[in-house]
């Protein structure tokens, strides 16, 4: 006897396979909260939740050094703890005096080259039957499943952001040929998108001319454009595939640089004013790293107010020697 075969399509995105391996995994061994996570530096993410009780849901952010998973990565703690309190390292972390966890299951994430995507993990408010630990094997699988998954998606991603860039491309300022504002605006929204759906960091440098005025009033407006030109073209040639550059107005260009986080700032900074000195530009530069806890939007912000910070600091007398104001902490 023949029975019909269910349909059993792939999953439309990473965001379904997440909730498709939290329900399984909470239907199988219950546990009040299970999260996928991304870590980012000392951000650890929340992806995904399915919460019964915490009041955690996907974006929320929590420090990754007071978490169980930090200790679990490093090898410092098992992967599944039952009782939790009886294992010491769990026990003093601090994320365990902020909530009540009486049992952990953790494992983490990673890309194919070993690299820690995040965690997959549950907690429980009550100790849990010591059988738990015989699932260990099923949640590893279904870790490197989803390490598998997000690498693809990513990939996907860039290649999406690629296309994007490519398409708005044709929005450019008719001067430098760069992309121009209402660019800008659309590249800024989709990268947001795709940083809360993978917790991916990217960092936004704002650029403003120090001479445009002063080339103007004593060359005229033809040796400013050439001025504004050439910034375009030092900033257009380094970029990479994924970064996206554009005019934003008057003598303000900024630039999206997608990876870039904090530690990665001053090399950032220093890049591009060595592109704009190779061209003789002087120009305050102000480049802040996304916050999971705010958002890209308030990133380009706070790297306008810290360009502005530095345009006034180079022109306060006897000041301008240091790049404090440069480069930002994330917001």
């Amino acid at each position: 006897m023949l029975f019909p075969a269910a349909a059993l399509p792939p999953f439309s995105s990473f965001e379904e396979g997440v909730q498709a391996v939290l329900e399984l995994l909470h239907q199988r061994l219950g546990f009040a909260l299970w999260m996928v996570t991304r870590t980012v530096g000392e951000d650890w993410i929340v992806l995904d939740a399915l919460d019964h009780g915490y009041g955690v849901a996907g974006g929320d952010v929590f420090r990754w050094s007071d978490s169980f998973c930090s200790r679990m990565v490093k090898g410092h703690g098992p992967r599944i703890a039952p009782n939790a309190g009886a294992v010491e390292v769990y026990a003093d972390a601090p994320i365990g005096r902020q909530v009540s966890i009486g049992a952990y299951v953790g494992v983490p994430i990673e890309f194919d080259d070993g690299t820690l995507f995040g965690t997959l993990c549950a907690i429980d408010p009550a100790p849990q039957p010591e059988r738990i630990i015989e699932e260990e094997p099923l949640v590893g699988l279904l870790s490197r499943l989803l390490g598998t998954l997000a690498a693809t998606s990513l990939r996907s991603e860039d290649a999406t952001r690629r296309a994007q860039h490519a398409e708005l491309q044709a929005c450019t300022d008719a001067l430098t040929g760069l992309a121009n504002r209402r660019a800008w605006d659309m590249a800024v929204e989709a990268e947001e998108a795709r940083s809360r759906r993978f917790g991916s960091p990217v960092a936004v440098l704002v650029a403003d001319l120090d001479d445009l005025k002063h080339v103007n009033d004593s060359q005229g407006h033809a040796a400013g454009d050439a001025l504004l030109q050439r910034a375009a073209q030092a900033l257009a040639g380094i970029c990479r595939d994924t970064d996206f550059a554009a005019r934003i107005g008057g003598d303000e260009f900024s630039l999206l640089v997608p990876g870039c986080t904090e530690a990665g700032l001053d090399s950032l900074v220093e890049r591009v004013e060595s592109a704009f000195r190779a061209v003789g530009i002087r120009a305050s530069i102000g480049a802040v790293a996304r916050s999971p806890r705010a958002g890209l939007a308030e990133a380009w912000q706070a790297a306008d107010e810290a360009m502005y910070a530095r345009k006034a600091d180079r022109a306060a007398p006897g000041h301008g020697s240091g790049r404090a104001a440069a480069a930002a902490l994330a917001v």
